[in-house]
């Protein structure tokens, strides 16, 4: 017999539905039936902007020698009580004794109660059900980046210029407030500049910037050929990577 304990949100800051969860103190199950994999928006990296909502898709593969029946809901939670429940999963057979069973939770920066401190490590607790009875409940199944969405910009100046001249990069790196709904400066973190040639497909980094408190940033490089530069932001554990639209200078 199951036993299924009802799931609350502490604080109230993120409540994306309201649906009951089944939960349990501790990992648990009956028989042979495993969670192997669980994939979130295929990367498992969830990105957040401020006015758009996201559909996120949950993916949760399972096995059992007698097959898989169905899954609940999916809960994910993290950072400052943030919470949300998919909807009710629909699994396809992968093999006679495999099944990955997917569903997915519309969030919208707009209506639900995203904190910035929200942003971080989530995680995918899983409820699966095989043909013969048995079950698999795991808590952290899987784990996924929350990331609050983050813009660049980037403008070379003089245009044009001459080779072997002194070019002056500049351009601003912020990211989402989730709670103000606006894009604020992301001070203090470090930038790629990077050049493309013109005719080529590939950028080359040619120095690291680190942005002032404000997210503003600017440096300079010697040109030497047409082409693109641009600036480039690998991301952190809270915030998205992002590229800044690349700027074409022409080099007489």
């Amino acid at each position: 017999m199951r036993i299924r304990a009802s799931v609350a949100v502490v604080g109230g800051a993120l409540a994306l539905s309201a649906l009951a969860l089944p939960a349990a103190q501790a990992d648990g199950g009956q028989g042979d039936t495993a969670i192997t994999k669980v994939v979130v928006d295929g990367d498992n990296k969830v990105t957040i902007g401020t006015s758009n909502a996201v559909t996120v898709k949950v993916s949760v593969t399972a096995t059992d020698d007698s097959g898989i029946k169905g899954a609940d809901e999916f809960a994910l939670f993290g950072p400052d009580n943030g919470f949300a429940t998919t909807g009710k999963p629909t699994c396809t057979d992968v093999t006679a004794t495999t099944a990955t069973c997917t569903a997915s939770v519309k969030i919208d920066p707009k209506t639900d109660s995203l904190t910035n401190k929200s942003a971080g490590t989530w995680y995918v607790d899983a409820w699966v059900d095989a043909n013969d009875e048995d079950y698999v409940w795991k808590e952290k199944a899987g784990s996924f980046s929350f990331q609050r969405a983050a813009r660049l910009t980037a403008n070379a100046a003089p245009e044009p210029v001459k080779k072997g001249k002194t070019l002056t990069v500049t351009g601003a790196l912020t990211r989402a407030n989730w709670e103000s709904l606006t894009y604020g400066g992301y001070g203090s973190q470090s930038v790629k500049l990077q050049f493309k040639k013109k005719g080529s497909s590939t950028y080359t980094t040619l120095k690291t910037v680190k942005a002032d408190s404000k997210g503003n940033l600017k440096t300079t490089t010697t040109a030497t050929a047409d082409g693109y530069y641009r600036f480039s932001f690998a991301g952190s554990s809270t915030t998205a990577a992002v590229s800044a639209t690349a700027d074409f200078v022409d080099v007489q």
